[in-house]
């Protein structure tokens, strides 16, 4: 595995790391004028999504199998800046009721953050890519089938009109059902039922009639379609004749271990009876005559996605995926606009206050993430309404932790929904998080700048003050506009209330 030099690594340089479920990716690119240029790749198989027992808890042997991998990736990624690396996981990790562990231990073995991101994301990040690479003016389906789930999109251009993940994949189907690596008729049969069970919903949305290409942005993809151009059987094109011919050769072979093809890898052996499954009932429901392999993938839409964040930011005007998701829930679940607007630049402006290190950034920098996270938590803090005013909050919080949201991680979206917990009543309920900056101050200029506009109008530039020391806040209001609105002040009182019961903070308001 080659190394990349701290010295000598390019700041344009750009990677991108996809914990599958059965193989860990790098990927390392540059993008100049919209072209891009692998650097590196580097590919090992871990079968993370094989390590998951039955109570959904990732084994010891699987995570120390992953935690090795990475541990390579990051001697590869010395030099580079947080700014230029995301990684990313996938269905093993969406699934793991221990993820939370694996992550802290992950994260710190490879030096950078690393996004759970959901089903629907991970579509939209595999089409970014196959779009990017692969252009055309066709409307196209989208298939990528990973360990634990294949994902499904339909797009026209580099748009993904329609984008859905379904939990089936090759470990799991090959987990279950050739545990032992035999095969047989009544397997394969027993397989496809599963698979076309869990795709079934799917009939209708990603039919025939709404696409006009089929492309296939995977591992199993590149694998079938290797085996069949390398034997002959096609050009490399994934039909319903050549997956029929693969399939006979594995009940001729009788078991994985017999099973020697030219094109077959042998890592690719043990999971290879769980793709065809899936594949041939893809192409039998589907009508798909021919699948192509597709150019991009997950890794590359990924960087892609990586690179618009940071032309936003070198434009100092931030904006991605993320504000487009943030507008289209507001509109969804019927926000008021105005008054989302008016708590969102209030929070904004005091957190700028009492975050000043991380608010002003050195130009070329990506803008703060912690602000930008805020101001996304007061848009949002509302859509609960849509379900019931009283205890509003908590609904927006579930809300916003479990809606499909384009460009967030899970784990993003988690922190949103925190913020938006927090935005009222006791802070008992985020006790553990206020110990940690910066969401003590965020989770404190969200709530301050509620109250503030609890009226729902504009507040006076000059009315409120804040300044802070250490874990020490204090909120002075002008004498004028306290005799003005009494009501506030009373909300503001309680508000130093509710913070004197939590040891996060100490908040004062004072009259001046």
């Amino acid at each position: 595995m080659t190394l990349a030099p701290d010295s000598k690594t390019p700041p344009d340089l750009l990677a991108a790391i996809d914990i599958g479920s059965n193989s860990f990716r790098l990927e390392i690119a540059q993008l100049q004028g919209g072209k891009y240029k692998r650097i590196e790749y580097f590919k090992e198989t871990v079968r993370l999504g094989g390590g998951l027992d039955a109570q959904g808890h990732l084994t010891e042997e699987a995570a120390e199998r992953g935690l090795a991998c990475l541990a390579r990736f990051a001697q590869c990624l010395k030099g580079f800046a947080h700014s230029h690396v995301r990684a990313v996981a996938t269905q093993t990790l969406r699934e793991a009721r221990n993820r939370d562990d694996f992550l802290l231990r992950a994260q710190a073995v490879l030096g950078y953050p690393i996004e759970v991101i959901t089903g629907r994301e991970e579509a939209r990040l595999i089409y970014t890519g196959v779009a990017r690479l692969q252009p055309t003016t066709l409307p196209r389906l989208v298939i990528d089938i990973g360990g634990r789930s294949t994902e499904m999109i339909l797009g026209h251009g580099r748009t993904a009109r329609m984008a859905e993940s379904f939990q089936v994949g090759s470990v799991s189907l090959s987990m279950r059902f050739f545990p032992e690596g035999r095969y047989t008729e009544a397997a394969f049969r027993a397989a496809q039922v599963a698979a076309g069970a869990e795709l079934e919903e799917a009939l209708v949305p990603f039919a025939r009639a709404n696409w006009k290409e089929a492309l296939g942005a995977s591992g199993t993809v590149g694998a079938v379609s290797q085996l069949l151009a390398a034997n002959g059987v096609t050009d490399g094109a994934i039909t319903p004749a050549g997956l029929r011919w693969c399939i006979e050769q594995c009940l001729i072979a009788g078991r994985q271990d017999a099973l020697n093809l030219p094109g077959l890898k042998p890592d690719r052996r043990a999971v290879l009876a769980g793709g065809l499954c899936i594949l041939y009932t893809l192409a039998v429901h589907f009508d798909i005559e021919a699948l192509h392999p597709a150019r991009g993938a997950l890794r590359q839409g990924v960087i892609f996605d990586l690179e618009s964040r940071l032309e936003s930011a070198r434009r100092n005007r931030p904006h991605d995926a993320r504000d487009d998701a943030v507008r289209d829930m507001q509109l969804r679940f019927g926000v008021d606009l105005a008054q989302a607007d008016r708590v969102r630049k209030l929070a904004k402006s005091l957190y700028a206050i009492t975050a000043p290190k991380v608010s002003r950034l050195p130009a070329g920098q990506v803008a703060d993430e912690s602000t930008r996270e805020l101001g996304w938590a007061a848009a949002l803090h509302e859509i609960g309404m849509m379900v019931s005013h009283h205890d509003h909050h908590r609904h927006s919080a579930y809300l916003l932790g479990h809606v499909d949201a384009a460009g967030f991680s899970q784990s993003q979206q988690r922190r949103l929904a925190d913020l938006v917990l927090g935005q009222r009543g006791s802070l008992r309920k985020l006790e553990l998080k206020l110990a940690s900056e910066p969401f003590v101050w965020q989770v404190l200029c969200l709530r301050l700048a509620i109250v503030l506009c609890h009226s729902r109008v504009d507040i006076e530039r000059d009315a409120v003050s804040l300044t802070h020391s250490g874990r020490n806040a204090r909120l002075d209001i002008a004498t004028r506009w306290a005799r003005s609105n009494p009501r506030t002040v009373y909300l503001l009182d309680e508000e130093a209330q509710a913070w004197a019961l939590s040891d996060a903070l100490r908040l004062v308001v004072r009259t001046v």
